[in-house]
């Protein structure tokens, strides 16, 4: 559902009541098991009359276009903006994250909406278009769908569904928002903040709860849907909105790839593999999972990384590099994966088994893993990062395109020129050049994606007939003498 293979396990330890379905939903900090909040578990009737509610603030909000639409999310903005404090506390303390790394994500959260909102016209905005035939010139314009659900993660609880709350809703929809079942807090700020606002006006709503409850908006007659999550919650979802007609929007997570040449600066590719592995304890959708170095800087480069992994450290305090692994199920994932890795002759280079210690896992850095090991094929979900020694560029990328879906890819090489060409003859859709993370390639999740505006609206062309034309379609009273002229202009433009 929803958050669907995950839904169950995403509940943590201490929430976890019986085999009923839980009346309330509650909020623990997953470093000290503090209970944060309680939540109601929304059902099938509070979706609907939460939906019912969204249509109608629609309307209004769709009426008073783009300008009046800028106004209200600049000021929605400045709300959140004023916040921050009390967000970035909130954010560590549902997810485990430093301060410092939460204060990063609302900040990029903030910079987002005041984006979407400065430039959704410029998007979205009626423009002339090309002449769609030589009889017929016209205008296109994105007009919105209506009232949209967007699902949030619980790796980035305000920044990844942010992009899509603030494009659906610059684009005229109203939404309706429901957070990850470990995140409600987060999820119930932000809706506040525009509650607060507008009191009258519901045209960002929130609701809680569990899988169920995302199973049951998708048979809330939304007009869209827009999730971020695991490729299993994706494709269990998909079946959902396909049972009720309801369109889909996917942005799935995974960690990429990253390719050292010989002529990389090693320490700056050395730091960002490390930061884009362990950052949020590896548990975010974007990174690196696998470093793939050209062999005459491999062992330099192995250096250089177990030099700043072995500084990091998790915890609760202000000085720990990141915090705890927030999902129960994923700490068992990573042990099975590490042990499959040194099973199969893989070697660790930094950290090991006893790294795992709940909920917290310390760096591990794997070398000489085959790509048959699960530590390779399965999905990344901790601070694990696995290097390969490669020959040569093309061996590279063979064993990246060997993945089960495109990854994205980060190349870290001085001869930024020569990039194109080994991206080429990778099967991905995104290549970063000297930089991680190396953010999803699909859905709502891009920032600054002008694009991603567009997938919450529908287009509207209306095309006027040209006055000059000799020939048209839509009437019997056809003109002999026009004919004659449009015959020959047809014979000397095609040579006939």
């Amino acid at each position: 559902m929803a958050e669907s293979a995950q839904a169950r396990s995403e509940q943590p330890r201490a929430a976890r009541t019986g085999a009923s379905r839980p009346k309330v939903l509650t909020s623990y900090d997953p470093r000290t098991g503090e209970v944060l909040g309680e939540y109601a578990v929304m059902g099938a009737g509070e979706l609907t009359r939460t939906v019912r509610s969204a249509r109608t603030a629609q309307q209004w909000w769709a009426a008073i276009g783009f300008d009046g639409r800028k106004r209200w999310l600049l000021d929605w903005k400045r709300s959140i903006a004023r916040g921050t404090r009390d967000l970035v506390e909130l954010i560590s303390s549902e997810t485990g994250k430093p301060r410092m790394d939460a204060a990063i994500e609302v900040t990029l959260a903030v910079e987002q909406l005041d984006w979407v909102a400065r430039h959704a016209e410029r998007m979205l905005g009626r423009r002339v278009a090309a002449r769609f035939r030589r009889d017929r010139e016209g205008s296109v314009a994105r007009l919105p769908l209506g009232t949209v659900g967007v699902l949030g993660p619980w790796h980035n609880p305000v920044l990844t569904p942010m992009n899509s709350i603030a494009s659906a809703m610059a684009g005229g929809n109203s939404v309706v928002f429901k957070p990850s079942e470990l995140t409600p807090g987060v999820g119930a700020w932000i809706a506040d903040t525009w509650s607060h606002l507008a009191p009258n006006q519901p045209v960002l709503q929130v609701v809680t709860g569990d899988s169920s409850t995302a199973a049951a908006l998708t048979r809330a007659r939304l007009d869209k849907i827009a999730y971020a999550g695991s490729a299993a919650g994706a494709r269990e979802l998909a079946v959902l909105c396909a049972q009720s007609g309801t369109p889909l929007t996917v942005e799935p997570g995974g960690r990429g790839a990253m390719v050292v040449q010989v002529d990389a600066r090693l320490d700056t590719a050395a730091a960002a593999a490390v930061y884009g592995a362990m950052a949020n304890s590896g548990q975010h959708p974007a990174g690196v999972h696998i470093v793939y170095v050209a062999d005459s800087v491999y062992d330099p480069f192995l250096e250089l990384i177990a030099d700043q992994a072995g500084r990091l450290r998790p915890g609760a305090d202000r000085r720990a590099a990141y915090g705890p692994m927030l999902v129960e199920a994923q700490i068992d994932v990573v042990r099975k994966q590490v042990r499959d890795a040194l099973t199969r002759g893989g070697h660790a280079l930094v950290g090991g088994l006893d790294s795992i210690r709940e909920p917290y896992i310390e760096p591990i850095v794997l070398t000489d893993v085959p790509d048959t090991s699960s530590a390779v094929t399965g999905e990344a979900v901790g601070p694990v990062l696995i290097i390969h020694r490669v020959a040569t560029m093309d061996e590279a990328a063979e064993r990246i395109n060997a993945a089960e879906t495109p990854l994205p890819v980060a190349v870290f090489t001085r001869d930024v020129r020569s990039v194109p060409d080994f991206a080429a003859r990778l099967r991905t859709e995104l290549v970063t050049v000297n930089s991680t993370p190396v953010y999803g390639i699909h859905g709502p999740g891009r920032t600054r994606d002008p694009l991603t505006p567009e997938l919450f609206t529908r287009a509207q062309t209306i095309t006027d007939k040209h006055p000059t034309d000799q020939v048209t379609l839509g009437t019997f009273d056809r003109h002999p003498q026009r004919l004659r002229v449009a015959r020959a202009i047809f014979r000397l433009r095609h040579r006939v």
